[in-house]
């Protein structure tokens, strides 16, 4: 049976990919930061009883910020493969917490890979790079791309990223970086854009909300859903060498298309809603993402599955489906 570790095994991504890893058989360790509230939602469905000898899901305490406690736990599980998905991951929060933000995406990579070279060979490692490197770089962005970074967030993806790169060089580790584009699902935290839009949209429809404050509208992101990008980190490393793919589905749209699509399925005008607020602006911005995912396509056999459409109307029609269920007194679903 093999094992993983997955650090951020509580977010979007994390509990998609630990769903996946089950149900191919693996024992699964998730990282999780020991806080005085519950944040595992996410993992409800597949929450086992630690109390079953032979159960596979196992929540273990660790932080990013603590390489001791990193160490502890590589040398404990010897994982066969590393998912390294936690991070201070809201780009406009980045400029507020800059430092926290370096600590955790650039920093927490570099205690996670000495960790993991400690252990010696027979592991491999995924890093969650992000399309936020390319910044300003115009689309399609490859992984051929220059990356022109615009937010702290975005730069320390690109110092762990290059990392992830020297340390493959340096010491032969198998590490694969998966520079993945937006990709949202109804799990998405509810602070980042799309779920922002499809949650405000139920909530209006139901008369719980009046308005909904956004930023810039024009920004064009190339936008997946979750569940198809997980597989393709699982894929990665399931290769005979490890290299670095763009994960993406090649089309793009702004925030406007999604407030149309959320809205419209409802039955709303969103332009009756929708009002602007400067907070929200970033101080540099990032105006359009695209992905060309070719070579993910060519060599790994990974093309997306979820159409943008079929993406955000999912999205909220579950949030609907939870406020309505909470005005009936019923508990929301992750």
């Amino acid at each position: 049976m093999k094992k993983a570790l997955i650090t951020g095994i509580t977010g979007q991504d994390g509990s998609y990919l630990a769903e996946l890893l089950l149900g191919k058989g693996y024992e699964v360790h998730g990282v999780v930061r020991r806080s005085s509230s519950f944040n595992t939602e996410r993992l409800e469905r597949i929450y086992q009883d630690p109390h079953v000898p032979d159960y596979r899901l196992r929540l273990v305490y660790g932080d990013l910020e603590d390489g001791s406690s990193l160490a502890n736990l590589v040398t404990k599980i010897r994982p066969d493969e590393i998912y390294n998905l936690a991070a201070q991951s809201h780009v406009r929060v980045s400029f507020d917490v800059p430092e926290y933000t370096v600590s955790t995406v650039a920093l927490g990579t570099l205690r996670l890979l000495e960790a993991m070279r400690e252990l010696g060979g027979g592991c491999r490692f995924y890093q969650a790079s992000s399309s936020e490197m390319f910044g300003s770089s115009p689309p399609p962005q490859h992984e051929g791309t220059p990356f022109s970074p615009r937010s702290p967030y975005a730069c320390a993806k690109v110092f762990a990223h290059q990392l992830c790169q020297n340390y493959r060089d340096a010491y032969g580790l198998f590490i694969a970086c998966g520079i993945l584009f937006n990709h949202e699902s109804e799990r998405r935290g509810v602070p980042f854009v799309t779920r922002k839009i499809t949650r405000a949209a139920a909530r209006i429809k139901h008369g719980l909300d009046k308005q909904l404050f956004l930023g810039n509208l024009d920004a064009k992101r190339d936008w997946g859903f979750a569940g198809d990008y997980v597989e393709a980190m699982w894929m990665m490393l399931q290769q005979e060498q490890a290299d670095d793919y763009v994960i993406a589905t090649g089309e793009s749209y702004s925030v406007r298309d999604v407030l149309e699509i959320a809205f419209g399925t409802l039955g709303l005008d969103w332009q009756a809603y929708v009002e602007l607020d400067p907070r929200y602006l970033r101080p540099t911005e990032v105006d359009h993402l695209r992905g060309d995912a070719s070579k993910a396509r060519d060599q790994l056999g990974w093309t997306p599955k979820v159409t943008f459409r079929e993406l955000i109307t999912r999205m909220v029609t579950a949030d609907e489906e939870d406020v309505r269920g909470a005005l009936a007194g019923r508990a929301p679903q992750m």
